[in-house]
């Protein structure tokens, strides 16, 4: 009986490494300079300096490009159906933004067939990989009854590890009147349907969405059913997410655009991440998320797109780190580890985010000397390649 292994690469002549590990190498993103990784089936075997890598089965010449981790992208909404394009030409034009245009999404996502909804989270998910995405969550929450919800985290559980239960978008348009109503279906049936195809729950708490007595409903269920909670909160004005998501343990509070000094420091004294959506202000010409303060106060922070039909249609992480840099207070070095490692905290991994051996063998190469182009050259596309889980893709 003969028994083969996987094969290893060395990928080397890197001119700046990104490990996230300042063991490794210099400051907090761990830089290696004229670097080399090998990879041993989906693993990261070893980094160092190309002149000590060791013989490996193929080998890649990085030609001086800089390699950074998987991007990481915690927030997404990509299990839908229909297009919103007139809703942001109106929103372009001076209608402010509000939830009510979710209600769009919804309709047309139940009445698109699975096949759909299969090859519409395929093709964001390629583009996205494309784009040096190599680990993407990604949410519920347009189809709001029983059977569409749970249809949806079926659909996206065929695509990613990381899905999240989030029938507490807004209150279904079936239940307008009856919003406690709705709590109860969300809760009950709904979280029974939904919670053996998730990994979280989610709840939407703001103003036209849910309050916190109604988001506490929901998370404390799902908690009570295995799913770890996130929580959408403080995206259009002040109100209890963030303070919620600390108390209840959840793994991050995502948008966190207005914050009291409250919300910093029991986000800076818990192991809740404050996920920043820069994508979801720029296509509401919203107030920006300030990172500085949280930063400051030592609060973990992370960078996702929110990529979704209605307020932040964009699967680019690369421009998130851009804007984060240009107009929300992050050095170049903080936007990419929150685009990486910061989006591993997000979802709770330690194997992705990083590359360090024993991490997931997801790194990509940029067209570039260095990672701080990622902000230098806002939107043109530096991604040159791309491995997930080992393979070149």
């Amino acid at each position: 009986m003969t028994t083969t292994s996987a094969p290893t690469t060395a990928i080397t002549h890197i001119a700046q490494l990104v490990t996230n590990d300042p063991s490794l190498g210099e400051g907090p993103l761990g830089l290696i300079q004229d670097a080399a990784v090998v990879i041993d089936g989906d693993r990261i075997a070893w980094v160092g300096t190309s002149s000590k890598a060791s013989a490996t089965d193929n080998a890649v010449d990085a030609g001086g490009r800089a390699a950074i981790p998987g991007f990481v992208d915690s927030h997404s909404h990509l299990v839908f159906a229909g297009d919103r394009t007139a809703e942001f030409n109106a929103r372009m034009s001076g209608r402010p933004y509000s939830a009510g245009g979710i209600r769009t999404t919804v309709a047309a996502t139940r009445a698109a067939t699975d096949e759909a909804l299969h090859a519409n989270i395929a093709r964001y998910l390629a583009e996205a990989l494309r784009q040096g995405t190599t680990t993407q969550e990604t949410k519920s929450g347009y189809g709001l009854t029983v059977d569409d919800e749970a249809r949806a985290l079926r659909i996206a559980a065929e695509h990613t590890d990381e899905v999240t239960f989030l029938g507490a978008h807004i209150v279904s348009p079936d239940y307008a009147d009856d919003p406690a109503g709705y709590v109860d279906l969300v809760t009950g049936p709904m979280l029974d349907a939904c919670a053996p195809h998730a990994r979280w729950v989610d709840v939407f708490c703001e103003k036209g969405a849910f309050d916190g007595d109604q988001a506490r409903a929901v998370l404390t269920a799902g908690r009570a059913k295995g799913l770890v909670p996130r929580v959408h909160a403080n995206q259009l004005g002040h109100g209890p997410g963030v303070q919620l998501a600390v108390e209840l343990g959840a793994a991050s509070a995502d948008h966190c655009t207005h914050l009291s000094a409250a919300d910093i420091d029991a986000l800076a004294q818990s192991d809740t991440v404050a996920t920043l959506l820069p994508g979801a202000e720029f296509s509401t010409r919203a107030q920006w998320p300030d990172a500085r303060p949280l930063l400051d106060a030592g609060a973990t922070v992370a960078l996702s797109t929110d990529c979704n039909p209605g307020s932040s249609f964009t699967s680019s992480m690369p421009f998130c780190i851009a804007l984060a840099v240009r107009d929300m207070g992050m050095t170049p070095d903080e936007a990419v580890w929150a685009a990486t490692a910061g989006g591993a905290r997000a979802l709770r991994r330690t194997d992705v985010g990083r590359i360090t051996p024993g991490a997931r063998a997801d790194l990509a190469l940029l067209d570039a000397p260095s990672h701080v182009h990622l902000a230098y050259r806002p939107g043109v596309p530096l991604v040159s390649a791309v491995w997930h889980k080992g393979v070149r893709v």
